[in-house]
C-alpha cells in the first residue's frame, strides 16, 4: 500500500509542473525580452511612483517580491508564504521586533493586492502563494503619476522624422508610452517586456520604422492580424469583444 504522504507529495509535485507549463505567452515573452540593463530605470519608477502609494510594511514587502521575482529569476513570479514574511523583511513599527506578526503581514498582502500591486496566480501549496509582482506600468494607480512624469521629462518628439522606432530600445519605449503600455487592438495592459510593436503599413508594403507607423500590440493581436489591413484587424478584434 502506497504512503499517503509519498502520494500528496507527488500530486503536489504534479501539480506544480502542470503550473510551469500553464505560464501564458505574456510571461515567456517577459521572460525572453527582460534585461537586467533596465533595473535602474524600473527601479527609479518604482521610487518615483509607486512607493509614495505604499504604506511601510507594503513598500518592504513589494521590494522583497520583487528582489525574489523580477531581480532574482527574471520573472513575474514568485512564491511567498505568510508565515516565510513574518520574518527577514522588516521590524515591526515598534521596534521591538524583528518580525512582523502573522495579522500583519495578511494585511499587507491584502493591501497590495487590492492596489493591483501583487496578484494571485495559483494555488496554494506548502512552498506558499504564486503571485504575479506587477511593475507600475501595468498599476492603474501608478499610470497618470508615469504619464505626467514623462511629459516634464521627454523632449518632444517629431513624428514625422525617418527614426528607426522598431530596433532602437529606447525608441520603442517612446511607443509603449504614448499608447500608454496598452494594447490597440483589445487595449490589454502591457509591460515593456511583454508589449511589442505592430506596423501600421506593413513593412513588405512600404511601410518604415517610424513613430507614426508603429503601434504597441500584445503577442496574440499582433500575430492574429499578420498581413490583414489594420482596419480589418480592428474590427475583427471589436467582433470577437463583442
Amino acid at each position: 500500500m502506497n504512503d499517503p504522504k509519498e502520494t500528496i507529495d507527488k500530486i503536489r509535485d504534479l501539480l506544480d509542473s502542470l503550473e510551469r507549463e500553464s505560464q501564458d505567452d505574456e510571461a515567456r515573452l517577459f521572460a525572453h525580452n527582460f534585461d537586467a540593463l533596465e533595473l535602474p530605470a524600473i527601479v527609479a519608477t518604482i521610487v518615483d511612483v509607486l512607493q509614495p502609494l505604499l504604506l511601510p510594511y507594503e513598500a518592504a514587502v513589494y521590494w522583497y517580491l520583487f528582489r525574489n521575482s523580477i531581480i532574482g529569476t527574471g520573472q513575474q513570479y514568485v512564491r511567498a508564504s505568510t508565515r516565510g514574511l513574518m520574518e527577514g523583511v522588516i521590524q515591526s513599527a515598534s521596534g521591538q521586533s524583528q518580525t512582523l506578526s502573522y495579522a500583519s503581514v495578511q494585511q499587507t498582502l491584502s493591501g497590495l493586492e487590492k492596489k493591483g500591486v501583487i496578484s494571485k496566480i495559483g494555488d496554494t501549496n506548502r512552498a506558499g502563494t504564486l503571485y504575479k509582482v506587477s511593475l507600475p506600468e501595468e498599476i492603474e494607480a501608478c499610470q497618470a503619476a508615469i504619464k505626467n512624469r514623462d511629459q516634464k521629462e521627454l523632449t518632444p518628439i517629431d513624428e514625422k522624422r525617418e527614426l528607426d522606432y522598431y530596433n532602437v530600445a529606447e525608441n520603442r519605449l517612446r511607443v509603449y508610452e504614448r499608447d500608454q503600455y496598452k494594447c490597440r487592438y483589445c487595449e490589454k495592459q502591457l509591460t515593456r517586456f511583454t508589449a511589442t510593436l505592430d506596423h501600421l503599413q506593413p513593412v513588405s508594403e512600404g511601410g518604415g520604422n517610424s513613430f507614426d507607423n508603429l503601434i504597441t500590440a500584445c503577442l496574440h493581436c499582433n500575430s492574429r492580424r499578420g498581413a490583414r489591413p489594420v482596419m480589418e484587424a480592428f474590427a475583427t478584434t471589436k467582433r470577437n469583444d463583442g
